[in-house]
């Protein structure tokens, strides 16, 4: 030991483990010259170094780390020499304590990995399991923390003489890869690549086991096998996802700016919402009907590119992997008639033999389900529309340490969120609770995710509706409850994840929230601070005729437009083929089962009824989406709406879109417009309370064209628009609002 020797203690928090980061401390150490150790424990990765050049390994430690780590803190401090030691090792993980570390999301395959995958010399060449530090399953694998492999899904795999001899070695990239297997000693498929494409191109559906779940894939240049999937999924007019080999095959479908491609190839491999090309090669008409969005993903298991090597002939390297490749399939979750997704070979069989004509499996097992992650670029950032595998549990950081607090969401789109000190960790997407699977699937995420990160939460907070199933979840655990009005919920998941603690004003546009004294919101301007949310305004009521129907049935909507304009005789004519016209104006008139609402997507649906662009919708947000569709150049039609005390009324905006041309003008009006109203009816508040930033937030913040036109009107006028970008703008991320609030409260 030389007597300028220091020796550091240092304590690393944040995505840690399972990531390579005790080999990348482990070759530090070496090429610095430096003694000590290094180990994993609950609270993340525990290093002890000693030697003269302990400040340039300190700068490597964080610049140099390995690219699935997330350092969140890095502690130091200065402890007593070691006379002697004379090397770096590794030491065993320590199981014991409270969980401060977290375990990373599952990862697409690396491109080492990839290498190896289309190399025939190499003994994993093909083999449909490949992974190592950098890539492969994680979050859906792992059974409880520490990340080991005894507490993964691959206990029952024991590794390997070769495979063992690479876990063992800190200078190989495999050094600790929990999943790590190869052909002699890992999982296996029930069908081999080739059986599989043969399937999908004689236009079979066949349900594919992933990282989170099944799919349920298909040819999408086959129009009968892509019609008979909509059909025995009961998928309604719901868009179905695309997978292709690489961002060049994308490129013949979609538009595609540099960010969005960064996106697509990220490892996360979320599906992206990218804008369809008219010279687009020919995909099955039933898709994405009457949309001008294609969701697009790449391949992210080693099987996946299995099917496309398959399909390209099998060539040697990875250069045709930079090369359009024909094959495109629809990749949808397997999750019939709104239930969770299948994730057990046995629970596939049962109930996907109606709808799959092969099901392909393997022997490895998925702990926990989570659905792809669906992404777009609003106002020039990416935006979750869907949180799920790749991003699952990436902790969201809050201002300020918060007290342990479960989160349950509300009822359509559900998601649980947990705290943990300063981090909110939000769940996958699980879906609408209308049924007792997702309940059930509900009450698994939050089991799980508890056990996982170590928490015992003090309070659950909830939404304001007695009646949805999250919040009587909420009231049988049996700890505190703390309910939160769902718009407040909405702002408050914005200014958490932007870290906002002062008083804000935000926008909620939604479809339906209850609100305080029973009303149906949904189009709010809310002052919130804290605990604490004042309605300062809404848009103008409508009449919902039918009550929640009315949501389903755009003409309902655009029936009760009318009668607000006064011009109920033109109700018959105009949808007298859509069902019982006659009924709803009397219904409307007479205030009979037609409560009205504030809902800014009812707004929407009304405008979709006028223009004739949907008279029914298949699915929640079905019109919207095709009026958005039909959007190239925004306009605004000056003096089209009212603001009559607090009230926001777009009834002469309604009223000129009855002069339009066609459905494209009036959709271009009614998004050009509805922005341009709502800076107006929003600046002169801002300005009383001196506010230079507004919160957006809202299911329909979700539409790009809506979203955009907010955030540069705002900008005009010298204000910050600030827009949900961790956590999805509709209600799944009504959960984080809901911790965020509840926190005020303990």
């Amino acid at each position: 030991m030389s007597h300028d020797d220091e020796r550091l203690r240092i304590r690393v928090r944040g995505r840690v483990q399972g990531v390579g980061f005790r080999p990348h401390v482990h070759a530090l150490a070496h090429r610095f010259g430096l003694t000590g150790w290094v180990l994993n424990d609950p609270q993340g990765v525990l290093i002890e170094v000693q030697g003269i050049t302990t400040a340039a390994f300190r700068t490597a430690l964080t610049g140099e780390a390995p690219p699935l780590a997330r350092i969140g803190t890095v502690d130091c401090e200065a402890v007593a020499p070691i006379p002697g030691e004379h090397s770096f090792t590794i030491r065993r993980s320590l199981a014991a304590g409270a969980i401060a570390t977290g375990i990373g999301p599952d990862a697409a395959v690396c491109p080492a990995c990839l290498a190896e995958l289309f190399d025939p010399a190499d003994r994993r060449y093909r083999y449909a399991f490949l992974n190592c530090t950098h890539c492969g399953p994680r979050y859906t694998i792992t059974h409880r923390l520490p990340y080991d492999r005894p507490q993964t899904a691959m206990a029952g795999f024991p590794l390997c003489h070769d495979c063992l001899a690479e876990y063992e070695d800190p200078t190989d990239r495999r050094f600790h890869a929990q999943p790590t297997a190869c052909p002699a000693c890992g999982p296996h498929l029930s069908h081999q690549p080739e059986e599989i494409l043969a399937a999908l191109r004689a236009g079979r559906i066949v349900a594919i086991k992933g990282l989170g779940g099944f799919h349920l894939a298909c040819d999408a240049k086959r129009t009968d096998a892509v019609e008979r999937l909509r059909r025995v999924k009961q998928r309604n007019g719901k868009p179905f996802a695309l997978m292709v080999a690489n961002a060049e095959s994308a490129a013949r479908h979609v538009h595609m700016d540099m960010d969005e491609r960064k996106l697509l190839e990220g490892m996360a491999r979320p599906i992206v919402l990218l804008r369809r090309r008219e010279d687009a090669p020919e995909l099955a008409p039933d898709i994405a009907p009457g949309l001008a969005w294609l969701g697009v993903m790449l391949p992210y298991t080693p099987l996946h590119y299995l099917l496309f090597h398959e399909a390209a002939g099998r060539p040697d390297g990875t250069g045709w992997l930079r090369e359009p490749q024909d094959l495109t399939l629809v990749m949808t979750s397997a999750n019939p008639g709104g239930e969770p997704l299948a994730i057990g070979n046995g629970e596939a069989r049962e109930r996907l033999a109606g709808i799959a004509d092969m099901i392909v499996d393997h022997d490895r097992d998925i702990v926990i389900r989570a659905d792809d992650s669906v992404v777009r670029i609003l106002a020039g950032a990416p935006a979750f529309l869907r949180r799920g595998r790749g991003h699952v549990p990436e902790p969201i950081r809050l201002v300020r340490p918060v007290p342990p607090i479960l989160a349950v969401g509300g009822h359509l789109k559900a998601t649980i969120c947990v705290t943990r000190g300063d981090e909110a960790f939000l769940s996958q997407h699980i879906g609408d609770l209308d049924n007792a699977a997702t309940l059930g699937f509900l009450e698994e995420t939050a089991a799980h995710l508890l056990h996982i990160l170590g928490v015992e939460p003090v309070a659950v907070a909830h939404d304001l509706h007695p009646d949805f199933q999250s919040t009587r979840f909420a009231e049988r655990t049996g700890l505190p409850t703390v309910a939160v009005q769902h718009h407040h919920a909405h702002v408050a998941a914005v200014m958490a994840e932007h870290r906002m603690e002062e008083p804000a004003l935000g926008l909620a546009l939604d479809g339906f929230g209850l609100g305080e004294g029973g009303g149906a919101w949904g189009g709010e301007m809310l002052l919130v601070d804290g605990l604490r949310a004042e309605r300062l305004g809404s848009l103008a009521p409508l009449a919902q005729p039918g009550g929640d129907v009315a949501a389903r049935q755009p003409w309902r909507m655009a029936a009760a437009a009318l009668v607000r304009m006064g011009r109920a005789d033109e109700i018959v004519p105009r949808f007298a083929g859509q069902g019982p016209a006659e009924g709803v104006r009397r219904m409307i008139e007479r205030g009979i089962n037609a409560p009205s609402t504030s809902s800014c997507g009812r707004w929407f649906d009304a405008a979709c009824g006028l223009l004739g662009v949907r008279a029914t919708a298949g699915f929640e947000g079905e019109a919207p989406m095709a009026l958005e569709s039909l959007v190239r150049r925004p306009r605004v039609a000056d003096g089209a709406w009212r603001v009559e005390g607090s009230e926001l009324d777009l009834a002469p905006l309604l009223e000129r879109l009855l002069t339009v041309a066609d459905a494209v003008e009036g959709a271009e009006l009614f998004h050009g417009t509805l922005a341009a109203a709502l800076v107006d009816w929003t600046l002169p508040v801002l300005r009383v309370h001196d506010f230079g930033r507004v919160v957006l937030c809202g299911g329909c913040l979700m539409n790009a064209v809506l979203a955009e036109e907010l955030v540069a009107g705002f900008r005009t006028a010298g204000v910050e628009a600030l827009l949900p970008r961790q956590a999805p703008a509709n209600d799944g991320g009504l959960s984080l609002g809901q911790a965020w609030t509840a926190s005020f409260a303990l």
